[in-house]
């Protein structure tokens, strides 16, 4: 391993796919050791900070880091132990597994916050060190829905097709289901020219931080009812097509599908769409002349329109819109996707997923394993076919012909899974547990084995940020001793098993074959270097060898071999249940500024941790008075999945006929025990953000109530 530096040594934040630049600087008085961290100019961030990346190096000092492998005892405690005595008692039970039930019968789930290294290792490892199909990744939860409808469309997934530093000069921006202004703060100051323009226009049921930013002339804010918004794109459509507002050269030049799309949108006229949004037809025609008209066009979606049953078909209808209006491809407009977890465009790219190889190849593609098994020194016939989605994996937990062996990593299942409970259950059914984690999460706490690793800053390797641009992770400081790499433990491992192939453990090896593997692919990386991002330069995929990277994609032509992108007629499908019944509300779940996912890391920041310590239910006072509810009262939030209890916060940024939780807390706080697994049949991503649930006062000592805060 190479020595620390040391001086200040530049890398990114660990957190969202931002990707954030900093410069963390040794602190060797310190003890722990944690360094320092200050903002880096760099294009997306420009210097700039949240809350989560300043207080981000505490979690390298956290008196909660796991340090020594951990094997659970008859007893049912954890006892410390060696490595070795570890990974051979993890390499006897997954060989055992797989010698009484079948290599199915082991399953690996992943993470969109491993580096592109420990991502490619992974699938790698899981289908030749294990055999197994069974692999998929906590990012179906996360950019599924749209990455599937930019393949569809485009031909290619890659969540923002152009620079962050594009949107300065836009003038009309929409964002659908995003609140940027908490989940990615330095985003925000990309929007400005839009608000000055008065053209940020925000669509949520929810007044967000985001949404605020329309405020005083800047924009527009657009509250639909939850689930919405596949309608509201219709009914957009469809006023774009009979006020002949669409580009018809660009349709007609770059484009297959439109007749059918055309015939779709007949039936949304305004009136129709008003009455199921609740958008007012004058918005709804303001908002469709605003985009054909603005100078300097932008489409973005985020996780509230994508995390549904039809998400991949509303994204597809926020293509359409876009296609219709020209602008992807356009040198000043364009559509895309904010990617979320902090490698969840790398991590869907080389392994991770059900159903692909290493560049984006499909799993099933003979083309694809010959090219791959090439690479890797095999025959291709060893590599297993496509496996199942991460609800359907999951579901599978602990059942008879199911998983019986489980491998996490990077991920917190019985937190952020749809359906939580059900998850813990079939967690607990498995034969054998082994999750790789630096803290003791919720669902490393249930495991048979944990296996301490390094966290961001401990380690070598490479993130994809959101806009398909590859950049350095670098090691700044030791980590604590018995911590080891992942890189290294899959390596350990695949040599127990006697695995086919080599497992470097070396990050700058490991990248080099993953350039290979990627080669021809669609997420070609083949031209990228260790040396080049040493350098700096700007390393955006699809990047052959040779070539000079593509920062902006869609320029000539689309990913499809004839160069068109796809038009494709969708419909609203019903909803996975009844909402609204009998005195219910609609919930949906999201994310706090001071939280990160299912909170693992934040929920140990003491800064982060102090300012949001507990779940809240925002509702609205008109619904709370309904039901008998103060502010700060403790309530119980049920549907027949669980049972959550927590403090309500009363707002008037939200729907009377709405709820929300976030999703970043554990046991009796729980979002995830509330919302469905039910699943998009062509994504895999289940419905997060629209669930039944009935919310009713509870009964409690005067004495144990909080003090109360000041009403929002």
């Amino acid at each position: 391993m190479p020595a620390l530096p040391d001086a200040a040594t530049p890398t990114h934040c660990p957190y969202c796919a931002l990707q954030c630049a900093m410069t963390l600087t040794p602190a060797p008085d310190a003890v722990p050791a944690v360094p320092t961290v200050e903002g880096r100019a760099f294009p997306t961030n420009r210097g700039g900070l949240c809350k989560k990346g300043w207080t981000s190096p505490a979690l390298l000092g956290s008196p909660d880091r796991i340090t020594a492998p951990l094997i659970r005892g008859a007893d049912g405690t954890f006892r410390e132990a060696g490595w070795d005595e570890a990974l051979d008692l993890v390499a006897d039970r997954l060989r055992e597994t797989r010698r009484l039930h079948g290599a199915d019968a082991v399953g690996v789930f992943g993470g969109g916050g491993l580096t592109n290294e420990k991502a490619y290792l992974l699938g790698k490892f899981a289908r030749l060190a294990l055999g197994t199909s069974r692999i998929d990744y906590n990012g179906r939860f996360c950019m599924s829905s749209a990455a599937a409808a930019g393949t569809r469309a485009f031909g290619i997934d890659r969540g923002l097709p152009f620079p962050v530093d594009h949107l300065d000069a836009a003038e009309t921006v929409l964002l659908l289901g995003t609140n940027v202004a908490e989940t990615m703060p330095p985003f925000i100051g990309h929007l400005t020219g839009a608000q000055a323009a008065g053209g940020l226009i925000v669509v949520d049921p929810r007044r967000t931080a985001t949404v605020r930013l329309t405020e005083n002339g800047q924009g527009m804010h657009v509250q639909p009812t939850p689930g919405s918004d596949l309608v509201l794109l219709l009914g957009l459509i469809h006023i774009v097509i009979a006020e002949r507002l669409w580009d018809e050269a660009y349709v007609a030049e770059r484009t297959a599908g439109f007749p059918e799309l055309r015939r779709s949108v007949s039936v949304w006229w305004p009136e129709r769409v008003a009455s199921e949004t609740g958008v007012p037809v004058p918005q709804l025609r303001e908002i469709a002349r605003r985009l054909a008209t603005g100078r300097g066009t932008y489409i973005l979606t985020g996780r509230g329109v994508e995390q549904h049953v039809d998400g991949t078909d509303t994204a597809t209808a926020a293509i359409n819109l876009s296609l219709l209006l020209g602008l992807p491809g356009s040198q000043h407009s364009g559509y895309g996707t904010l990617t979320g977890q902090g490698n969840g465009q790398g991590g869907r790219e080389h392994g991770q997923k059900a159903d692909q190889l290493p560049g984006y190849r499909k799993i099933a593609d003979p083309g694809a394993r010959r090219h791959v098994a090439a690479v890797w020194g095999i025959d291709p016939a060893i590599i297993p076919g496509p496996g199942l989605p991460a609800a359907q994996l999951l579901q599978s937990l602990g059942q008879p012909d199911g998983i019986r062996a489980f491998l996490v990593h990077g991920s917190n299942v019985v937190v952020s899974a749809p359906n939580a409970a059900q998850v813990a259950a079939g967690l607990a059914a498995l034969d054998f547990l082994v999750v790789c984690d630096f803290f003791l999460s919720e669902t490393a706490a249930i495991a048979d084995v944990v296996l301490p690793v390094t966290q961001w800053a401990e380690e070598e390797g490479t993130i994809t940020s959101l806009e398909g641009r590859v950049l350095r992770r670098r090691r700044a400081v030791s980590a604590p001793p018995g911590v080891r790499d992942e890189l290294w433990v899959l390596h350990e491992l695949a040599e127990r098993l006697d695995a086919p192939s080599t497992f470097d453990v070396d990050p700058e090896a490991v990248f080099e074959e993953l350039r290979l593997a990627s080669e021809g692919g669609i997420a070609d990386y083949s031209g990228i270097d260790y040396a080049m991002l040493e350098a700096g330069e700007a390393a955006y995929w699809p990047f052959p060898r040779g070539s000079a990277g593509t920062p902006r994609l869609f320029a000539d032509r689309f990913g499809h071999p004839d160069g068109l992108a796809r038009i494709v007629a969708v419909a609203p499908t019903p909803p996975a249940e009844p909402l609204n019944v009998d005195g219910g509300l609609t919930l949906i779940t999201g994310r706090l500024l001071e939280h990160y996912q299912s909170g693992a890391q934040t929920r140990r920041v003491p800064e982060l941790a102090a300012a949001q310590p507990h779940a809240r239910l925002q509702l609205h006072p008109a619904t709370a008075a309904r039901l008998g509810i103060d502010h700060d009262a403790l309530v119980e939030v049920v549907n027949g999945r669980g049972t959550v209890r927590c403090r309500a916060r009363l707002s008037v940024d939200i729907r009377p006929d709405t709820v929300f939780l976030p999703f970043h807390f554990p046991a009796d706080e729980s979002a995830n025990v509330l919302t469905l697994d039910a699943v998009d049949p062509i994504s895999g991503m289940p419905e997060f953000k629209k669930s039944a649930v009935h919310v009713s006062p509870v009964i409690e000592a005067v004495d144990a109530r909080p003090a109360l805060e000041v009403v929002v």
